[in-house]
């Protein structure tokens, strides 16, 4: 390879890697709510482990791309799950309670923080961060693909269907993505536990991921029920990140820290 294409590449590589962390960001946000209920060390070791599946996943994922894209049912899974945990958590938090049941509700919640997952619990929720991936991988694939094979063929060989070149920057991309998204995972996790009120925010977005995917189902060519491109579209971004920010941001201003909390308790 000469230094032209070396540095195309390098670029594409940059580019892709942004990319990756900009749809790291929700995509992290779902996986720490997935975890938030178990044990810092738990969920350390829950979020490797899931990720490390993932890791697996996605790099099968890149020799059955075009397979993996027609199982529409994937992400509609997803959505489902995601849409039906927003829902549920936001109507448990907004129910209208009696005093016996916000108390039951607050010595729930503080065994929650202490209460260590057994074996069940925590390989379950490790299967559903691995899911949760699965769901978000097709979407980040793609955007790696449709950079990736823009780029001149590297003359070092293929792999699978891929130019040798054109599948490193995509492998490179993904997994620097997944990386991205372990630790932003951690970043999340703490903000909810040092500012609770977040967990609403934090449900909204849960269920607006969920209609994204579920908009890439309702687009995808087998079920056709809006233009194909509309999920890809400049439009659409705009109005998901925009909602995203702006969701965060209400939830940010909104929500004091805990120990905001209890000065004014004590106070």
């Amino acid at each position: 390879m000469g230094a032209e294409l070396i540095i195309e590449y390098l670029w594409v590589l940059v580019v892709l890697v942004a990319l990756e962390g900009l749809l790291a960001a929700d995509n992290a946000l779902v996986l720490a709510i997935m975890v938030r209920h178990l044990p810092e060390k738990q969920r350390k070791r829950a979020l490797f482990y899931g990720l490390a599946g993932a890791f697996v996943l996605r790099f099968g994922s890149l020799f059955v791309i075009s397979f993996l894209v027609d199982v529409w049912q994937v992400q509609a899974l997803g959505a489902i799950y995601l849409l039906f945990i927003s829902f549920k958590n936001l109507y448990d938090r907004f129910k209208p309670k009696k005093p016996d049941d916000e108390e039951a509700d607050k010595a729930k919640r503080e065994k929650e923080e202490i209460h260590e997952a057994s074996p069940k619990e925590f390989w379950w929720t490790v299967v559903k961060v691995e899911f949760a991936d699965l769901a978000f991988a097709v979407d980040s694939i793609l955007a790696a693909v449709a950079l990736a094979v823009a780029l001149p063929p590297s003359g070092l060989g293929t792999v699978g269907s891929l130019d040798a070149g054109q599948f490193a920057v995509i492998f490179a991309g993904g997994m620097i993505g997944l990386i991205i998204m372990r630790f932003a995972a951690n970043i999340f996790v703490g903000l909810l536990h040092d500012r609770p009120g977040l967990e609403v925010a934090a449900f909204v977005i849960v269920g607006w991921v969920g209609v994204k995917l579920m908009l890439m189902v309702f687009a995808h060519e087998a079920i056709g029920w809006i233009p194909h491109d509309f999920p890809h579209s400049t439009v659409w971004k705009v109005i998901f990140y925009g909602t995203l920010v702006l969701i965060a941001l209400i939830g940010w201003f909104s929500s004091p820290k805990k120990e905001t909390e209890k000065q004014h308790v004590q106070a």
